[in-house]
This record gives C-alpha cells, sequence and structure tokens, in this order.
C-alpha cells in the first residue's frame, strides 16, 4: 500500500535549513494498523503530511498503491488526497455554520459527487459512527467527541482506503477517547489501512505497530501481542 525510500524533507528559511525528515524508510501494509510516536521536533508531524500527499519529500521516493507520489502534478496529487485518503484531526476541523450532515458531504462536492447521492452516503456515514440523530446540529450544539464522530464519517465518505489521525483523541476526555478508538478499531476490522499520529502510549497501543520515529528517523518497529 504504502512505501517509502529514503525521503528526505528540508525547510529552508532564508540560509537555514531545518532537516525534518533525513533518509526514513518505511513500508505500510494494506488493512495495517499502525500508531507514530516519536517526541517534539522528531518528524513526525512533518511525516504524516508527506504520507497524507499535503506536503512532498525534497527527496526520496513515496509510493502508494505502486504510484510515485512524488511525481505526481499538483492536480494529481488533490484528487489521490482526495479519493484515496481519509482525515481526522485533533481539533476536528469542521465549519462552524454548516451542520454535521454539511460538513460531511464537503469532500464528496469536492470529488464532484451529485447533491443526491451526496445526500444518501453523507447520510449512511453519520449514522455509522451512530449519529443519525444529531446529523442536522450545528459543530457547536455537538460534544467533543460528537464532534470527532462526525470528522470520522467526513473522512469516510469518499470511501478511502486509507485513514489518517493526527492526535484525534488530544482533545477528548479518557472515556470519549476510548470510544472514538473503539471506531478506528472497527474500520480497521473492516479493512482499512489506520494511521494514527500519538504522544500518548496508550492510544498507540490500540494499534497493530508502533513506528517510533526521532530525529527525522524510523528508530523502532514495535509489534504488539493482540488477545
Amino acid at each position: 500500500m504504502i512505501v517509502l525510500k529514503d525521503v528526505h524533507k528540508i525547510y529552508r528559511t532564508g540560509a537555514v535549513e531545518v532537516h525534518a525528515l533525513r533518509g526514513l524508510s518505511l513500508q505500510i501494509d494494506a488493512g495495517d494498523y499502525v500508531a507514530i510516536m516519536g517526541p517534539s521536533g522528531s518528524g513526525k508531524s512533518t511525516l504524516m503530511h508527506i504520507l497524507g500527499c499535503l506536503d512532498r519529500p525534497t527527496k526520496g521516493v513515496y509510493r502508494l498503491r505502486d504510484r510515485e507520489v512524488q511525481d505526481l502534478e499538483d492536480d494529481d496529487l488533490s484528487y489521490t488526497r482526495n479519493r484515496e485518503i481519509g482525515f481526522v484531526f485533533q481539533s476536528f476541523n469542521l465549519l462552524p455554520i454548516m451542520t454535521a450532515q454539511q460538513n460531511v458531504e464537503l469532500p464528496m462536492i469536492y470529488a464532484g459527487v451529485p447533491a443526491a447521492e451526496r445526500t444518501i452516503r453523507a447520510t449512511a456515514a453519520i449514522a455509522a459512527v451512530s449519529l443519525g440523530d444529531r446529523a442536522k446540529h450545528l459543530p457547536n450544539e455537538l460534544s467533543g467527541g460528537q464532534r470527532q464522530r462526525v470528522a470520522i464519517a467526513r473522512s469516510l465518505v469518499n470511501e478511502p482506503a486509507i485513514i489518517l489521525a493526527d492526535e484525534p483523541t488530544g482533545n477528548l476526555d479518557s472515556k470519549t477517547g476510548e470510544e472514538i478508538m473503539g471506531l478506528f478499531g472497527r474500520l480497521s476490522a473492516e479493512g482499512r489501512t489506520v494511521i494514527l499520529v500519538t504522544h500518548e502510549r496508550d492510544i498507540a497501543e490500540h494499534a497493530n505497530r508502533i513506528i517510533h520515529i526521532k530525529d527525522g528517523l524510523v528508530n523502532e518497529i514495535e509489534t504488539l501481542k493482540k488477545s
């Protein structure tokens, strides 16, 4: 599904260079459930941006479904990002003037899905995260956990193969966080590839593997035994 080979990312500000990734190599198979951990400044956020096609490597190879992403034109990159990847963020990133249903429909608008089909698919996605009775509510009328469920529903409507979650429980209490992680576990069991970034060990342990990043490189890959 995903292969990164000798990936570097260098940010330049004037004469200053910051090497965020320093030749990182990594493979994530279809249906894998992995957590990415590392200290502040380790490169994990940069890695997530590259995996999500939000940024390009300075050099190296990123292969997604046998396509070399770093060589794609901007339009092809946007198409790949919209169709292949669903995003879930710590801050939810919901538009406050839109209802839950309208927020979930947004990725389909960008994908050119007809209005009638958008309604059907958004309704199904909201029902899948147990929020059918909240579809017409605005984000400020929802709890933090409910808003994150809306964000997960939004990430699913284009039926992506990959779910990228950046600190998805960071703004939630521990009980609600566990409920959200249960949703990710269900998505993994359905065959989705789930990749999450977290600094919390107990959250990372929901995954099957933990990829530890340090100084822009993979420092350790930990396989977790599941009962």
